[in-house]
């Protein structure tokens, strides 16, 4: 589930960057939050429909709300960032800056009491060397548009705490259509006070929004919810850092986007912190010591 939701979210950046051409940020994730909030009516109502279902922990209406919207204020933050970053940057810068979440998982998880170690460390100083390389331009400054995305990069580790912790309480679904329901509402009313003209061009951004709303909404969100049941944050996250891969990947081929030699490198090393920080300790072949999942 988590290698789909990669790979679907990967190429979103290819839509994402697409719709930014025609749309305001605010407006075109109002549109793709609401679109996704309504894909999940009718398998709620399916799912109701059962006997039972393996995913539905008993109903908390108010803790669910509680979550619902605390995970949609983050989402709020952290794709009104991106996509107002993406529309001045490359759908493939885009996709590895935003990877860095990965790395700042672990890190935020120690405000948690979570243990980290030196893989951690290594990993988040590959990213950042990683980071200036491929977004830092001559005279130590940063890009305005990857800045933006970089900020949203924290706000999306931010989520995959809530996300893991809200998992412990709430049926994933509901928390997906809360959650989905308050950034699309945020989204509107910011597109409403903000943009000069609020929704127009959506009919031109049609496919991107289809595309953002229906499949890397709808579809992988849930399938990251879900999955994340089994997963702990940081072993999520590894799995996840695909995305930054089947970004750049879309941006080539659709968006025939390409970096310098120094991007590439930067890339490689911001996916190289990214496997270091998640390494597991390994144990001795034939020493009758199994590790059960979960244990770094």
């Amino acid at each position: 589930m988590l290698v789909v939701t990669a790979a679907i979210w990967g190429f979103g950046f290819v839509a994402q960057r697409e719709g930014a051409q025609y749309v305001g940020a605010h407006s075109f994730n109002a549109a793709r939050f609401t679109l996704g909030t309504l894909s999940l009516l009718p398998v709620m109502a399916i799912l109701r429909s059962r006997t039972s279902t393996p995913f539905r922990p008993p109903r908390r209406p108010r803790v669910t709300v509680g979550w619902g919207a605390a995970a949609g204020i983050v989402l709020f933050a952290a794709s009104t960032l991106q996509q107002v970053g993406i529309a001045a940057t490359t759908a493939g810068k885009a996709s590895f800056i935003t990877g860095l979440y990965i790395v700042l998982v672990p890190v935020l998880g120690i405000v948690l009491g979570h243990r980290t170690n030196a893989r951690t460390w290594a990993g988040v100083a590959l990213a950042v060397v990683g980071l200036y390389l491929l977004s830092f331009v001559p005279g130590f400054s940063l890009a305005a548009g990857d800045g933006l995305v970089l900020i949203a990069a924290f706000f999306w580790a931010v989520h995959i705490l809530v996300i893991d912790r809200a998992n412990l309480d709430v049926d994933p679904l509901e928390l997906s259509t809360i959650q989905f329901a308050t950034c699309a509402a945020l989204s509107a009313v910011a597109a409403a006070t903000t943009e000069e003209a609020p929704f127009t061009g959506l009919g031109r951004a049609v496919g991107p929004v289809l595309y953002a709303g229906l499949i890397a909404v709808g579809v992988a969100y849930t399938l990251q919810v879900v999955a994340q049941q089994w997963a702990r944050p940081a072993h999520a996250a590894l799995i996840l850092s695909l995305e930054t891969v089947f970004g750049a990947v879309g941006g080539a081929i659709l968006l025939r986007e390409t970096m310098s030699a120094r991007g590439y490198l930067g890339c490689a090393l911001i996916l190289a912190g990214i496997l270091v920080s998640q390494l597991r300790r390994r144990v001795p072949t034939g020493s009758g010591v199994a590790l059960p999942a979960g244990v770094p």
